[in-house]
């Protein structure tokens, strides 16, 4: 492909250099190859230009840098932009070409994975060939491919995009985080529709204030989703008037959804142990279905999903029967099992505090006796978040206990004093295999069990190692050994 055929790139450097084959994109000097271009990125921990001569000497054709980093001693051809981010996204998505027909960005701070994953299966049962994209990986018709980050870099993310094009697919729902909004890896996506789910406190660490996290997450609607596109908005958060405002002003077509909702409206939900029954109304027409989940959260995630669905073509009564037959996404509240006496033990990701406080609240009214949760908090991130989940967990859990999730380069003694400062009455277990399973042993008859944190993961980063480490796991194996103790005594 020649430079003059990729979108994000001056009029006046396609006029000196357009002529340049391309035969690749990337913003790791350690990926190019002959003909490839490199985009010189500024991170939080690395400065691209300074690889910028490495990149050259492998082979790079053009260099991309911001306009104000000078780059000397680089014999490519350097071009220097405003954005590179944003000219390295807009390229990808030229170099790649196709896109699946129809595709869906999510944002918030909790609900996208599993809002991505019931879209994506909502779409599924109404007959299109459809593909989620977000924490958990990329799950399609074909594929069920783990995944590490939210938002996929975008040269990763447009390849990706392409390959499943090829698959067949043309639905794709995909999350779109803060970082990845803010780090434009989207920019180039062509979207039909948007959504939000709500917004509590996260990524403290790379936001200065929770004011910029939200206008983060705004830019999917400010910039990102055409003009008059379908913007599905959880009506029943705090921040989720001015989120309808900003949309509505950015000229989106707002659609939205809960109690408060206008275009999906939650009437009524009576909650059993692992469904939900719900009463909804959308163009004045009632509908009453099943929800094969626990947990209010579960609820307004399915609810934004049906809007997603709805507002990209399925009929009203075909998303309605497509939320009959979710599956919850892999770590979202996952009943791993129970003991003799049918105490459940669920794992989940929650590991920020509106996350933990819905998932805790989820699970009360159908636990009739304690609620048990064990959870920790991950190292070099927002600390801030410490003691508000250790008040949250001591408020609304009758046993909790305090151990280890991912310390990462911090003490874990010293994350767990954090989170025990604002916990009066936890137990502080550090090793989360010997946690998991002191809770698993404690448990009676109407007990409830929830492992928060790591849901999915399969990992315990400690250091700069990360070492096997699965929730689910675990505690499938806490219960086994469990009824083989009681079985033998």
């Amino acid at each position: 492909m020649k430079l003059k055929e990729l979108n994000g790139i001056p009029a006046l450097a396609i006029s000196e250099f357009g002529e340049t084959t391309i035969n690749g994109l990337t913003s790791d000097s350690r990926e190019v190859k002959p003909g490839f271009l490199f985009a010189a990125l500024k991170g939080s921990k690395a400065d691209g230009s300074v690889y910028a001569a490495d990149a050259a000497k492998r082979g790079a054709a053009i260099i991309v840098a911001a306009s104000d980093s000078k780059l000397s001693n680089v014999s490519a051809p350097i071009i220097y932009v405003d954005d590179p981010r944003r000219a390295l996204a807009l390229a990808a998505a030229s170099f790649y070409r196709v896109q699946p027909d129809v595709m869906v960005a999510i944002t918030g701070t909790s609900g996208k994975t599993s809002v991505a994953s019931f879209t994506r299966q909502i779409w599924a049962n109404a007959g299109f060939a459809s593909a989620s994209i977000g924490t958990t990986g990329v799950v399609s018709p074909t594929r069920n491919d783990y995944g590490s980050l939210t938002t996929p870099d975008p040269v990763e993310l447009h390849k990706l995009l392409s390959e499943l094009v090829e698959e067949g697919v043309t639905h794709a729902a995909m999350e779109a985080s803060s970082h990845g909004l803010d780090q434009r890896r989207l920019d180039g996506v062509k979207l039909s529709a948007g959504a939000f789910t709500n917004l509590g406190r996260d990524h403290m660490d790379y936001h200065p204030t929770v004011e910029e996290y939200h206008a983060a997450k705004l830019r999917l609607f400010r910039e990102l989703l055409p003009k008059g596109a379908p913007a599905v908005i959880f009506a029943d958060d705090p921040f989720s008037k001015p989120t309808i405002a900003a949309a509505t002003e950015a000229g989106c077509k707002v659609l939205t959804v809960g109690r408060k909702g206008e275009f999906i409206t939650l009437k009524r939900v009576e909650h059993e142990r692992f469904r939900q029954h719900v009463e909804v109304q959308i163009a004045g027409e009632i509908f009453e279905i099943t929800l094969p989940l626990a947990g209010d959260f579960q609820v307004a995630n399915g609810l934004v999903a049906a809007g997603l669905a709805i507002a990209t073509g399925v009929p009203a009564a075909a998303a309605m029967r497509g939320l009959e037959r979710l599956k919850g996404a892999p770590g979202r509240l996952d009943l791993v099992g129970a003991t003799e006496e049918g105490a459940p033990a669920y794992v989940d990701y929650a590991h920020k505090p509106d996350a933990l406080e819905n998932v805790l609240t989820s699970v009360r009214p159908f636990t009739t006796g304690r609620v048990i949760v064990v959870f920790g908090c991950g190292g070099d991130r927002d600390k801030g978040k410490r003691p508000m989940m250790g008040e949250i967990a001591t408020r609304l859990a009758d046993v909790v206990i305090v151990t280890d999730d991912n310390p990462r380069s911090e003490v874990p003694a010293t994350i767990r004093a954090e989170i025990l400062a604002a916990a009066p009455g936890a137990q502080e277990i550090g090793d989360r295999h010997e946690a998991i399973r002191v809770a698993v042993a404690m448990m009676k008859s109407g007990d409830t069990l929830i492992v928060a944190g790591k849901g999915h993961e399969e990992g315990q980063t400690v250091g700069t190692v990360v070492l096997p480490f699965s929730d689910h796991t675990e505690v499938a194996q806490a219960l086994k050994d469990r009824l083989a103790r009681e079985r033998n005594p």
